[in-house]
């Protein structure tokens, strides 16, 4: 799809010349990068749901799950 966006020259200027270094189209530096900010956003959504989990809920782990666990760990089992 083809779109027109503004950009800023100093940023335009700096993506033009990753574009060259990477041997890649204009396009291409730009789909990567939004693909890589979204991923970016995304990982911070998924932490914030799980900060807002974990301040209500105990992330600690069942005394007897510890005990097998570390129980497990030492060859103990």
């Amino acid at each position: 799809m083809k779109v027109a966006v503004s950009i800023v020259d100093d940023v335009f200027q700096a993506a033009e010349e990753l574009a060259a270094r990477e041997q890649c189209s204009r396009s291409s530096l730009y789909t990567r990068a939004l693909r890589l900010l979204l991923a970016d956003i995304q990982r911070d959504e998924i932490t914030e749901r799980l900060n807002d989990v974990y301040s209500a809920e105990s992330s600690e782990l069942d005394p007897v799950l510890r005990a097998l666990q570390a129980r497990a760990l030492s060859g103990d089992a």
